[in-house]
């Protein structure tokens, strides 16, 4: 990966905050009590601070057994966030010697605009507050447990960067969610979601819009988002939309024997 786009996956870790971070030479750790991959993984996005010595297998491995450990004794699984741009670049291929299973290859997909579509006519609410109320439709729409509401919460509290929860209501109903957070000239989006009822009627196109054109309003040229490579009607909606591929990563995932 171009060292240019590293400021995504920066952006990435901070507008889905985990609960709890370790810096562990050169990699971050990210733990919030099993919620999502992403904020239960570790990105490996920078090289090791051992002097001027090049990496070796052994100090790979060292340090992928500490990790181990670490999330052994939070009792959740070691994952591996894999970019184009891991440090040492040969880690892929090590964690799948050591038995890590491949999961969840994933599109970041990035928008350029000079000039939005306007938006059609719609019942859309952006709260830029705590979100609560959002938060029940979203919930709700998506199927998300009392345990992980929960979870979901604190992680939204400790966003310290701009957000704005948006819901589009249909005759009187939420039908559509999303979230937008914003850093420099880029909105990423996160948690885009339409009821199963009303998907390929157009209302997810239209949240987009809006949430783009709320983005636009606040300083955003720039979009990106993160999208499971094997979604197909979500691929062709950002598609549609002008969204294009930039890379693409995926999760090395290693169960922990002694968790309970």
């Amino acid at each position: 990966m171009d060292s240019r786009y590293r400021f995504l996956e920066e952006y990435s870790i901070n507008h889905w905050p985990s609960l709890s971070t370790l810096m562990f030479d050169g990699w971050v750790l990210r733990f919030a009590d099993g919620y999502t991959r992403r904020a239960n993984s570790i990105s490996p996005l920078y090289p090791a601070g051992r002097g001027a010595g090049a990496e070796t297998s052994m100090d790979v491995i060292e340090k992928i057994r500490h990790c181990e450990r670490i999330y052994a004794e939070n009792r959740l699984p070691t994952i591996f966030k894999i970019t184009p741009g891991v440090h040492p670049a040969h880690l892929d291929r090590v964690l799948e010697e050591r038995g890590y299973s491949l999961a969840d290859t994933c599109c970041v997909l990035t928008l350029h605009w000079e000039q939005l579509p306007e938006p059609e006519p719609a019942a859309v609410t952006i709260d830029e507050g705590d979100g609560s109320e959002w938060m029940a439709h979203y919930c709700a729409i998506s199927g998300v447990t009392d345990r992980d509401t929960q979870i979901l919460t604190r992680m939204l509290a400790n966003m310290k960067a701009r957000k704005g929860f948006i819901s589009l209501s249909h005759e009187g109903q939420v039908v559509a969610c999303g979230l937008g957070v914003l850093e420099g000239d880029y909105i990423g989006l996160y948690n885009i979601v339409t009821a199963p009822s009303y998907r390929n009627q157009g209302f997810g196109k239209q949240l987009i819009l809006n949430l783009l054109r709320w983005g636009q309003e606040h300083g955003a040229r720039h979009s990106y988002l993160q999208v499971v490579c094997s979604n197909a009607p979500a691929l062709r909606l950002y598609g549609k939309l002008g969204y294009t591929e930039t890379y693409r990563y995926w999760y090395r995932v290693k169960e922990n024997l002694n968790i309970g």
